[in-house]
């Protein structure tokens, strides 16, 4: 399959300046910018860079970002899911995954979430993929929000919808271990119906339990 990518921008207006949302991004234009030091929920920001860095290099590897000026204030991934997750099993080249979205604290209600998700999704390409993202509630910010699981939950629901993802049954073991989680998807209006059957086979593969 050839991963064809489209540039668009999306200029933000915000009480903290004008956000320039854009992507898919090079790696050669992402190594020019800075990485905001507030990105921290999953690595330090100085190794957070350097994995984006490295997910612009994969034959499917997305980069959308927002930035202020010249600093990557948020940015949200697209990759093929993890080798060791059932997603992968299937090995379907339509299959990606939303791995990961975050925004740095002092921009978050600022709709730059959801603008990265808009982003993502003016790529015509866009509608040959299946595209999954696995919320998790250990991933969210609960003690900086004050939220609990199920306030969280609703802003992720809200901010993957605006990418048109969708939650979804699945009878994942980790997704399943906890009620707030949850599998979100947004089928593209070029995939076909054997890709989809064969994704409804990844979504429920303890069938015999029911």
């Amino acid at each position: 399959m050839e991963h064809l990518r489209t540039y668009y921008s999306k200029k933000l207006e915000t009480s903290l300046g004008t956000i320039l949302v854009e992507g898919p991004v090079s790696t050669e234009n992402l190594q020019k910018l800075k990485f905001h030091e507030g990105l921290t929920s999953f690595r330090i920001p100085k190794q957070q860079f350097a994995a984006v860095i490295e997910i612009s290099k994969l034959p499917e590897g997305r980069m959308i970002i927002a930035r202020l000026d010249d600093t990557i204030i948020a940015y949200a991934t697209f990759l093929y899911p993890d080798p060791l997750e059932r997603w992968s099993e299937g090995k379907m080249e339509n299959l990606i995954e939303l791995g990961a979205i975050e925004v740095a604290p002092e921009f978050r209600g600022t709709g730059v979430g959801k603008t990265i998700l808009q982003v993502s999704m003016m790529d015509d390409a866009m509608e040959d993929y299946i595209v999954i993202t696995t919320e998790y509630y250990w991933h969210w910010d609960l003690k900086r929000t004050g939220l609990n699981v199920w306030e969280y939950r609703k802003i992720m629901e809200k901010t993957m919808q605006a990418g048109g993802l969708e939650v979804t049954a699945t009878d994942d073991p980790e997704i399943s271990s906890h009620p707030a989680n949850c599998l979100m998807v947004r089928i593209g209006n070029r995939v076909d119906q054997e890709a989809i059957e064969k994704f409804d086979q990844l979504r429920f593969m303890n069938r015999y339990m029911y």
